[in-house]
C-alpha cells in the first residue's frame, strides 16, 4: 500500500440504498469524505441525501473518475461487487460485508493477484484517517488526529482503543480495520509496511486475535523492517480450542495460533505486550506522557 491510497478525492458506495449503505454514506460525508455516486441497480436514477445512484460502476466512471469503493452488499452477491470494482480498476476497495463464503474469497484472491486493485475485507470496519478521510462504519467521534497508527482484526476492539487513546490526549493517524475473516485482501504486513514509511506516524498499535498465523508473521516482519515502536495486543488469552469466537477466523486450532504464543513471538519481536486493552492502553499512554 502507499500513501495515494489514502487521499482519495472521488469515492462510491456499492450498495448505497440498502439501510446499511446508506446510514454509512451520510456518516462518511459528515466526516468530510467526498462521495461522488453509488450504485443499486433496481433504483438506478434516484438519488440518497444528493447522492446520485447509478446501475454499475462502469456507468459511475462515464461521469466520475473513482478513487474509491465502499461495500455493502448482502454477502451472496459481495464477491461479484468486489470483482466488479476490480474490473473498474479502483485502486482501492473496502468491503465491510461479512459472512462472504469462503470459495468465493479464493476466487476474489486469486483475481486480485494480479490486479491493480487493493482490497480491505471482507468483514472490515474500513479505513479512518481522523479529520480527513472515513471510508467505512468507524466512529470518527471518537477519535482525535495525531500519529499513532492502529491496525487490528476486530472491530470492536478497534473502536475501544481508538476511543481509550482519545480520551488520553493521544491521537491517530490511520485506523484500519483488515477485517476478520480467514480470507481477506490487506494484512498486517502490508499495514505495518505503510506505517514504517509515513513520516506523520510515530508508533504504531498491532490488535490481533487467536486463530491463523497473521500476528506470527507481522511478528517477524516487525523484528526485521520496523523500527517504530510497536504495542501489540492478542485478544483470547482464555479461549477454548476449536470454538469460534466472534469473526470466523477466530478459531483456535492449534497452540501456534492462541492469544500466548502470538503474543510471546511479538514480546520477542520486540513489540510492547499487553495482556488487555486497559493495559496496552496503559502502556501507550505512559510512553506517550509528557
Amino acid at each position: 500500500m502507499n500513501l495515494e491510497l489514502f487521499q482519495a478525492q472521488n469515492v462510491i458506495i456499492q450498495g448505497i440504498t440498502g439501510m446499511h449503505g446508506s446510514f454509512q454514506a451520510r456518516a462518511m460525508v459528515e466526516a468530510g469524505t467526498h462521495i461522488v455516486a453509488g450504485t443499486s441497480p433496481s433504483k438506478a436514477g434516484s438519488l440518497v441525501d444528493e447522492i446520485p445512484v447509478y446501475n454499475t460502476v462502469a456507468d459511475i466512471q462515464a461521469d466520475f473518475s473513482v478513487d474509491a469503493s465502499v461495500i455493502f452488499v448482502p454477502a451472496p452477491m459481495a464477491m461479484d461487487a468486489i470483482l466488479e470494482a476490480v474490473d473498474a480498476h479502483i485502486p482501492l476497495i473496502i468491503c465491510i460485508t461479512e459472512g462472504i463464503p469462503l470459495h468465493d474469497m479464493i476466487e476474489v484472491r486469486r483475481i486480485l493477484a494480479t490486479s491493480e486493485s487493493i482490497l480491505i475485507g471482507p468483514n472490515s470496519p474500513g479505513i479512518l484517517v481522523p479529520d480527513e478521510l472515513k471510508l467505512g462504519i468507524i466512529p470518527a467521534h471518537l477519535s482525535l488526529a495525531g500519529s499513532v497508527a492502529i491496525v487490528s482484526r476486530s472491530g470492536t476492539l478497534t473502536y475501544e482503543t481508538m476511543a481509550g487513546l482519545s480520551e488520553r490526549g493521544i491521537g491517530q493517524r490511520y485506523v484500519i480495520g483488515i477485517g476478520g475473516d480467514p480470507i481477506h485482501g490487506t494484512s498486517f504486513i502490508d499495514c505495518l509496511e505503510l506505517f514504517e514509511h509515513d513520516p506523520h506516524v510515530s508508533s504504531i498499535v498491532l490488535i490481533g486475535e487467536v486463530g491463523g498465523t497473521e500476528e506470527l508473521l507481522a511478528a517477524d516482519y516487525i523484528a526485521g523492517s520496523i523500527t517504530k515502536p510497536v504495542y501489540g495486543y492478542v485478544a483470547g488469552h482464555h479461549a477454548p480450542a476449536g470454538v469460534q469466537l466472534g469473526h470466523a477466523g477466530a478459531i483456535l486450532g492449534s497452540q501456534n495460533e492462541s492469544a500466548a504464543a502470538k503474543t510471546g513471538a511479538l514480546k520477542k519481536a520486540g513489540v510492547k505486550t499487553a495482556t488487555s486493552i486497559t493495559s496496552l492502553l496503559s502502556l501507550i499512554a505512559a510512553d506517550h506522557s509528557f
